[in-house]
């Protein structure tokens, strides 16, 4: 059976749980020749060594994404590992639930600094890398649909992501010309531990009064009538990385089962 990926080299931040270690398994399916990157060394170790069980390629790498010489690191890792560069995905982030009025500045900075100024440091380390091999490249980014809309109490979280959108824009401008792509992925409300940190911001803020009310009443928006999974975001995932996408660049993609539509 034919691999879309076989042999390309890929990063994957933020790949030790949710959404990123799915895409990563996802990508590992197809062929892909893994880093997978966190903050978490434990968790990505595991990551990759279930991934290496199940007849893939997967090495582990500790990275903060706001330390560039870490992330300068991360990229030497890939190209010691497989000769090249192919395609980074930029999913590495954080998130916290807060009233519009009580986000503080370490509020605001901490968000902006990783789920921003990581998404700038790891595009620019990455870029670098693919213009010294010339021969174009990938950069696939995960935004939100709060890239899109955003909600209070997720003022600054939401900000942190219409600046990913940004910036995939920005870079698809600037490197085109390099065959260099940038996309990104707007996923929705996902059942991942991510979401589980807003949940407890909604109750700790006295907004919600139970278990996953937060969720209950999002979901209530969801065309498809359910939050979504990692998995749900896999097939996109693949898409974007494949020679299938080749042609697109400067899009960001809801995935949010027609939470809003675009």
């Amino acid at each position: 059976m034919q691999r879309n990926l076989e042999g390309k080299s890929i990063v994957v931040t933020g790949a030790a749980r949710g959404i990123g270690k799915a895409m990563a398994e996802g990508l590992a399916s197809e062929g892909a020749r893994l880093i997978i990157a966190d903050i978490d060394e434990d968790a990505a170790a595991a990551t990759a060594e279930g991934i290496v069980a199940a007849g893939g390629a997967a090495w582990s790498v500790q990275v903060d994404v706001t330390d560039r010489a870490r992330v300068k690191a991360m990229i030497g890792r890939a190209v010691r590992e497989n000769g090249r560069l192919d395609i980074i995905f930029n999913n590495a982030g954080i998130a916290q639930t807060k009233p519009f009025l009580d986000i503080t500045e370490a509020d605001w900075r901490r968000m902006l600094d990783v789920n921003a100024l990581g998404v700038l440091i790891c595009m620019q380390e990455a870029v670098k890398q693919l213009l010294s091999q010339g021969q174009g490249g990938k950069i696939i980014n995960t935004a939100s649909v709060a890239a899109k809309q955003c909600y209070d109490p997720l003022a600054h979280y939401g900000a942190s992501k219409f600046a990913v959108a940004a910036l995939t824009q920005a870079a698809a401008r600037a490197f085109g010309a390099n065959g260099i792509t940038v996309n990104a992925i707007c996923p929705g409300i996902v059942a991942t531990d991510m979401w589980k940190t807003i949940e407890d911001g909604f109750q700790t803020a006295g907004l919600t009064t139970k278990p996953n009310e937060a969720m209950d009443a999002f979901s209530s928006m969801i065309t498809l009538k359910r939050p979504s999974t990692p998995a749900d975001i896999v097939g996109v995932a693949k898409f974007l990385a494949s020679a299938g996408a080749d042609y697109m660049t400067g899009q960001t993609v809801i995935i949010d089962g027609g939470m809003i539509m675009d």
